[in-house]
């Protein structure tokens, strides 16, 4: 097969490497580095990029897109919608992410989202919810709300192999240990979240979630946290509540964070202060889009609520709860770097070679090495989208 060489400046997970060359040969990479070290290929076409080259980035938390929301999708074509919107901006692997619902209705989305985790289409399927705390509900269904269920968990995962990958759950709330050990026997993460937890039980619920992964198929033996901040008891100085937890857990190496980096989730100099303290590769930058992502301002639905878009910003008709976001994942990269001051490799890894390894990817996708799929992503030097392979083909 013929090879295709991309030259320009190129973002690897520990650095960006001007003069790069990524070359791609039968939709892998099968070289990524300096270009003077480049090996000689015969019948090669080199094409040099101004600005940047990105791997394909890796949305582990993303609700829809395109006026598409998966957890309102009852068909897998109205559900491409949303993985198409989101693929064009750079998203080359996706995780779809559903709401707090009955179990009957979590089961039938699973069943509909389950072959495009097969054929690769998603990434896999987060679970946000129904168990979460009452009082810490954000933009889902207080109605639906559930406590823990292991029995139903393992029963779930045992029907769809492989394609439930992560789950949040409020660590505090009776059976939370049981069903996040259920999760991890079939390999998938306990993301800890929507939570009214004190310090000491999301701890406990750290610790208790490593334990549990221990020898497991997941991609990594560490939680993850929910959006970090958001759907969390407020940080107090008497009370210091979660997120305190979630943040020194990070810092130590014992949990993965996720950040919705928008600049309206969280502010920068919150987002710039989460980079800092937390361990590199443990920061996971997410969108938590839903319908209205790349959308219009106007009236959309998030399960079964109703959401109002403003100026971008989606809340809870009649409220002003947070109702996901509207951005692209690129979107949240260039605001992490271009508003918060983060490092440009540092931000990119958030969004690709980080959450690829926590679904288990990390061979597969989420970097520019050689022997990982060719995703790529082309962008100007201010991180605005100018073109996307996926698996070396042009999207």
């Amino acid at each position: 097969m013929s090879v295709t060489i991309h030259l320009g400046t190129a973002v690897l997970p520990d650095r960006v490497l001007p003069a790069a060359a990524i070359a791609v040969r039968d939709g892998s990479i099968i070289y990524a580095g300096p270009a003077s070290a480049l090996p000689v290929y015969e019948d090669a076409r080199e094409v040099a990029h101004e600005g940047l080259i990105l791997p394909g980035l890796v949305d582990i938390h993303c609700h829809g897109g395109g006026g598409v929301s998966f957890p309102d999708s009852t068909d897998g074509d109205d559900a491409l919608v949303a993985v198409k919107e989101h693929l064009r901006y750079g998203t080359t692997s996706l995780v779809a992410s559903l709401v707090t619902a009955s179990p009957e209705t979590l089961r039938e989305r699973i069943a509909m989202l389950a072959p495009l985790v097969a054929d690769e289409t998603l990434a896999g399927v987060h679970m946000e919810g129904p168990y979460i705390s009452p009082h810490r509900c954000g933009a889902q269904n207080p109605a639906h709300v559930q406590l823990p269920d292991a029995d139903f968990v393992d029963a779930l995962c045992t029907e769809f192999p492989g394609v439930v990958k992560t789950m949040t759950i409020a660590p505090e709330l009776p059976g939370a240990n049981e069903t996040i050990t259920a999760l991890a026997k079939h390999g998938a993460i306990a993301s800890l979240g929507h939570t009214d937890s004190a310090a000491a039980e999301m701890e406990a619920g750290i610790a208790h979630t490593c334990q549990a992964l221990q020898g497991s198929p997941a991609g990594v033996q560490v939680p993850t946290a929910t959006h970090l901040f958001n759907g969390m008891r407020p940080i107090h100085h008497r009370n210091a509540g979660p997120a305190f937890a979630c943040l020194d857990a990070a810092a130590q190496g014992r949990m993965i964070v996720e950040l919705v980096g928008d600049g309206v989730h969280t502010s920068p100099d919150t987002i710039r202060y989460v980079f800092s303290v937390a361990r590199p590769g443990h920061v996971m930058l997410i969108t938590d889009a839903m319908a209205a992502a790349g959308m219009p301002d106007g009236a959309y639905t998030l399960g079964s609520l109703d959401v109002e878009v403003k100026d971008g910003v989606a809340t809870l008709a009649g409220g002003d709860a947070i109702a996901g976001g509207t951005a692209h994942l690129l979107d949240v990269v260039r605001c992490a770097v271009n508003v918060a001051g983060v490092e440009l490799a540092s931000a990119v890894r958030a969004a690709s070679e980080t959450p690829a390894r926590v679904l288990g990817l990390a061979n597969r996708v989420g970097s520019l090495r050689a022997g990982l799929r060719a995703d790529l992503v082309f962008t100007d030097d201010s991180l605005h989208v100018k073109e996307v392979l996926r698996a070396g083909e042009p999207v």
